[in-house]
Formats: C-alpha cells, sequence, structure tokens
C-alpha cells in the first residue's frame, strides 16, 4: 500500500513505569541478553510506523528530555504532554489535538509498553482502514483470539470524539460510544495484546514469533 500522506503516527510514550522500575520506552528490543541491537521499544515502534505514515509523533511526558535522542535520531517529532500524571488518556489527547494542527485528518496510534507489531499486520490495517472510511466507519482496531489490542486507526471523526471527551473518561469509554463506527480486524499476530508492565513480563519475552504466555 503506498503512503497515506494524511496519515500520522502517534506513539504514546509519556507512563511513568513505576512497576517496571525504569522507563519501558528505553528498553532494549529484541530483549536477548546476547543481542547487540541497539533497538530499543521506542526507536522499533518509530521505525515500524515510518515507511507507511507521513510523520510520526511521540508524546512524552516527565522522560521527555531522555526520549529526545531516540525521537530525533530516527526522524520522528516529540509531543510533550505537560501534565502526564492525569493519566495516558491525556497523552492520547495531547497526541491527537497535535495530529489535526499539523494538518492530518486520520492516525495510527500505539502504546510504547510492548514489542512492535508485525508489519504485514501493519499493512493489513492500513487496508482495512482504507475501506473502512469508504463506509462512513470512524475507527479499525485489532484483534487477536477475541482481544482487542494496537496499533488503532482512528479518522478524523474519531480523533474528534476523543478530544471532546470528558476529563475523567478514557478511551475505551470513547470506543464503546462509537462501537457502530467501528470495524474490528481479525489479525494472527499476537504482539497487538502484548502488555509489558513489569521485570518478569520483560524477561519472558519470546524472540520465535509470538510472546511468552
Amino acid at each position: 500500500m503506498g503512503r497515506a500522506l494524511s496519515l500520522c503516527g502517534v506513539i504514546l510514550a509519556a507512563g511513568s513505569s513505576s512497576r517496571m522500575g525504569r522507563d519501558k520506552a528505553l528498553l532494549p528490543w529484541p530483549s536477548s541478553s546476547t543481542n547487540l541491537s541497539t533497538d530499543t521499544f521506542l526507536s522499533a515502534a518509530i521505525r515500524l510506523f515510518t515507511p507507511c505514515v507521513d510523520l510520526v509523533l511521540v508524546v512524552a511526558g516527565k522522560n521527555a528530555q531522555q526520549l529526545a535522542p531516540i525521537v530525533y535520531a530516527n526522524g520522528a517529532s516529540l509531543v510533550v504532554n505537560p501534565d502526564p500524571d492525569r493519566g495516558q488518556f491525556s497523552s492520547l489527547q495531547t497526541g491527537l489535538q497535535e495530529v489535526l494542527g499539523r494538518g492530518r485528518d486520520a492516525a495510527m496510534v500505539t502504546l510504547v509498553d510492548r514489542p512492535p507489531v508485525r508489519p504485514e499486520t501493519v499493512e493489513a490495517l492500513q487496508d482495512a482502514f482504507a475501506r473502512a472510511v469508504l463506509r462512513y466507519k470512524w475507527a479499525v482496531i485489532p484483534e487477536f483470539q477475541g482481544k482487542h489490542g494496537h496499533p488503532i486507526l482512528v479518522a478524523r471523526e474519531m480523533i474528534e470524539a476523543f478530544l471532546r471527551a470528558p476529563d475523567f473518561a478514557n478511551a475505551r469509554d470513547v470506543e464503546h460510544a462509537n462501537q457502530a463506527q467501528i470495524e474490528y480486524l481479525t489479525v494472527d499476530d499476537p504482539w497487538i495484546t502484548a502488555n509489558v508492565d513489569t521485570p518478569e513480563q520483560y524477561e519472558a519475552l519470546t524472540l520465535n514469533g509470538a510472546p511468552a504466555q
């Protein structure tokens, strides 16, 4: 699929990573102790998005200074959530506001606390999104074995719904309120639902194409 010039990548990376004990955005990936790669969860996510979007935005918080070298070295742009203590939804709103501010009307959004999904998954999501917007759908969300995951693709209507939501809302609330406007795409990629919150979960990651269960 060709480059979608109006599509903007958004990577949410402003969390405190309190359960991990260190910034999850900076975790080496792949995670093997014998691997010599200098990639991190953040740089891998940026490189995954770069071929298929016009611009990649990384939303940081108090960790902005630490993330900036990776962001700029990989050709992305840094957006700072001024109050990340309000939670992940505030970072989503910060990123999506920047998407509209930069003249884009659609976004591919993911979280930094997970390994990147397979490139073919991103391609399938883009193809599904191109078809879905023609049917007046607002978003495409991947699912694996009945569980929803990331990245999600959102059109302007869903972006505006997220931005109109009150401070106490979260992304799931907005999605549930607009469920009829969302298309769910089944993919054969367990990485879409992988979550890495603790050192134990990080150490348990495998490199054989599937996360440890």
